[in-house]
This record gives structure tokens, sequence and C-alpha cells, in this order.
């Protein structure tokens, strides 16, 4: 199973604030043994009902992930996930393989379809219809990431002989969306390498429900689920009680690291808070002793 970290985007998640203190925990990581950095793609965070002036601003994923590929060796690099309402669709695969090419093969293109609603009213993206929107996208995406050529006419995008060029480095660069609607479970087991769900702590029935519908969702379109990884987000909080996500304690983290193992989990996703060197170090203890025992 692999294990791969959340790194902070902005100061409020801990060591977020600048691009040296980012770049600096994502080596701490990279040099600890964790398989992949994954960097989420929000313009802002409002609380519900906040006012206006109290958001927290995150550094754009792109720019930060490129630059991550180019200061690391080793690990994966992925987005969880980019919203894909917010760059047009061949726009994005192009910048995907573009930062595939400088992180040496590296990417992995997590995409959805977005939900914190003032991010689009403030910037000026249409809120209506995300999930037909979204479907548009990823059938531009996932082929043109693939190396093939695209026609598309759909009706909120079009594209006309389209294709990569420099083509990708590799023939398939690996799709995860994020996804536990039925519409967007199918749409997943169609066209996606991976499929993520979040967020948890330790498996529960929550993660069951959705892992039943995903099959489900496999057999509909004649998938073998075999070829679809499954990965997860894990939240460890030092303020958890335990139910929804995990206490910052290296004996808890490493135990339920072996409990998703234990129910096939191909690849995990911890989000840590605070996201500072110290959180790491804790769950890097971790991930040593999960991988010692097992």
């Amino acid at each position: 199973m692999k294990i791969g970290v959340l790194l902070p985007q902005a100061a409020a998640d801990g060591d977020g604030g600048t691009w040296t203190e980012i770049a600096g925990l994502a080596r701490f990581a990279e040099e600890g043994g964790v398989d992949s950095l994954w960097l989420c793609d929000h313009f802002f965070s409002r609380e519900e009902g906040a006012a206006i002036g109290t958001e927290t601003g995150y550094h754009e994923p792109w720019t930060v992930l490129s630059a991550l590929a180019a200061v690391t060796r080793r690990v994966e690099l992925g987005t969880l996930v980019l919203a894909t309402s917010f760059r047009p669709a061949g726009l994005l695969a192009k910048m995907a393989v573009t930062a595939d090419v400088v992180a040496g093969g590296r990417l992995v293109l997590g995409l959805g379809c977005g939900w914190h609603e003032p991010e689009y009213e403030a910037f000026g993206y249409p809120y209506d219809h995300r999930v037909g929107r979204f479907e548009e996208a990823l059938r531009i995406i996932a082929p043109l990431v693939r190396g093939e050529r695209v026609s598309f006419d759909g009706q909120y995008q079009q594209v006309r002989e389209a294709a990569i060029l420099p083509p990708p480095i590799r023939p398939r660069l690996p799709v995860l969306v994020a996804a536990k609607g039925e519409r967007m479970l199918r749409l997943t087991a169609e066209l996606a390498d991976q499929w993520q769900t979040a967020w948890f702590g330790l498996p529960d029935e929550r993660y069951r429900d959705r892992r039943r519908a995903i099959l489900a969702a496999c057999d509909a379109v004649g998938r073998d689920p075999a070829t679809l990884e499954v990965t997860v987000g894990i939240e460890i909080d030092p303020s958890s009680d335990g139910s929804t996500s995990l206490p910052l304690e290296v004996d808890a983290i490493a135990a339920a690291l072996t409990a998703w193992d234990g129910e096939g989990a191909d690849h995990l996703q911890l989000g840590i808070w605070p996201a500072n060197r110290t959180s790491f170090t804790t769950v890097l203890d971790a991930i040593a002793r999960y991988r010692a025992s097992a």
C-alpha cells in the first residue's frame, strides 16, 4: 500500500506560507519515506456564513507542483483534486503533460468537479451543471494525456483534432477522479485509472458503502475493478476523538494504516493538521512502524 501526504499551501495550514516552507517540508517527507505528495486546488476557503474578508487563501497548485517536480526526485506528485471548472480542458491536459515531463513521469492527475461556491462567485466561474461540465472536460482530458487526438463537440467545451505536442512521455499518465455520487462514480469507472474517496479515520461502513458503489459502477460499464486503483483520504488531527479522523499519535496512525491495508486500499493520502515538521515527524514514524510490521 502506498502512503502519501498533503502539503500545506497556506500559512493557516502549517508550514505553507512560503514556497521555501513548502519545498522544505516536501523534501523532508520524501526523505522520510512517503510515496507521494499532494496539493489541493482552491483560490480560498471561507466558512459557511462567514463574512467576506475572512477567507484563507491558497497557493495555486499547478505552479507549486511544477516547482516541486524540479526539487524532488522519487515521490509521485498529485493533485487532490483539480477543479476542472477553473481551466479549459485542453489547457489543463497540456499543463499536465508538461508537468509530467518536468517530473520525469511522476504525476498523478487528480480531477474533480469542484464544490466551494464562494470561489466560483468571486472569480466568475459558472457553478451550474458542474457534473455535466466535468464529464465533458474528462472526456477531453483523459484521452489527450494518453497521447490520443481528440475531437469533441459538447455543450460547454469543444475541441477539433486536438493533440498534445510534444506528446506525453508515457503511454498512460494516471488520471484520478474524486467521486461519490452515482454519475461521478460511473465516469470514474469508465475513464479513470484511480478512484479517490475522502475523508476518513479508520475504515467504517461509510467507506464500505462507497466501495460497494464503485464496484457497482465498474460492473455497470463492464470494467474489471482490479484495474481501478483505490485511494483514500485520511484526516489526522491532534484534537481527534478517533471517530472520523485519527489522533496525531504514532501507535494510532500505525494501527490505522494496517487496518486500511487489510481493507484493500491501494494508496492513502494523509491530510495532517497542523502540517508542519513536528506533525510530519510523528506521521513518518508511524509509517515506518507500519512498514516494519507489514
